[in-house]
């Protein structure tokens, strides 16, 4: 019985042995795969977005990714995602970091972890041209008035606490925004500076409607589960890199997104 007892308790010990083992890091596995698996949302216009016209994508974070898997020496594979499945996506590894202008936010902060921001945007809101009452920011929060957010953007919360008057209708998807608004079911909808130029890039009817001051502006970066401290140096050191180098500054001026890249 003795040695049937020392037998599984060093078997007991060679098994913690082995599950305290620290696998190999993220580094070292993109490395050996060849590959940088960037999550994207491929609707994200001058971000990451899948033209319809070409089916390529483009945007800065596109550029950047590319620009990221250069300087790993390896290629970059976009994985389409969205900013309702970021956090899971990134939990389950389907992808080794996320890349679509991610706003940081405390709730994301509990469950990720995020780079240095590379750019900055505020809260805008796009109407109609031919809107009989809401012509300004200020005829917005008023009784009547229906403003969509997005489901999972940071937007809900803050047009929760802003707004006392108008009522506030969070939609599944950002298309679903405009449809509310081209349907008459919303007056108007909230977003941010870059998805703004879509609309005014595509649509005739579309309005922009930017606040007196900025509203909310929030920090976007580079999203990765957390545990791994050297993927997120090496994130971080890309960064840092690009914006000494000049190549963040080119790709958000390639992408019209110069008024809101963050140089610092």
């Amino acid at each position: 019985m003795k040695r049937i007892a020392t037998v599984a308790v060093i078997l007991l010990a060679i098994s913690t042995a082995a599950m305290a083992q620290p696998g190999p890091g993220r580094l070292e596995r993109v490395r050996k795969a060849g590959e940088v698996r960037v999550c994207i949302w491929p609707d994200y216009y001058s971000i990451s977005y899948r033209n319809t016209r070409t089916g390529q994508l483009e945007g800065v974070d596109i550029d950047l990714a590319r620009e990221l898997a250069k300087d790993l020496g390896v290629q970059v594979r976009f994985v389409d995602s969205s900013f309702k499945t970021m956090i899971d996506d990134l939990l389950t590894d389907r992808c080794d970091v996320s890349m679509h202008g991610v706003a940081v936010t405390p709730a994301r902060q509990e469950k990720l972890v995020f780079t240095h921001p590379h750019l900055r945007s505020g809260i805008y809101a796009i109407t109609t041209k031919t809107h009989p009452t809401v012509k300004d920011w200020d005829d917005i929060d008023r009784d009547g008035v229906v403003v969509a957010a997005a489901s999972g953007t940071y937007m809900v919360d803050v047009m929760k606490a802003e707004l006392k008057h108008a009522k506030l209708a969070e939609v599944a998807t950002p298309e679903a925004r405009e449809q509310e608004v081209m349907s008459g079911r919303a007056d108007l909808f909230v977003t941010d500076y870059p998805y703004s130029r879509k609309m005014l890039a595509r649509h005739d009817w579309a309005k922009l409607l930017a606040p007196p001051t900025p509203l909310a502006p929030n920090a976007y970066a580079y999203a990765m589960a957390p545990g791994d401290a050297e993927w997120l140096r090496v994130m971080d050191a890309f960064v840092a890199r690009a914006k000494n180098d000049g190549r963040l500054l080119a790709a958000a001026q390639a992408n019209g997104l110069e008024a809101i890249v963050e140089l610092k």
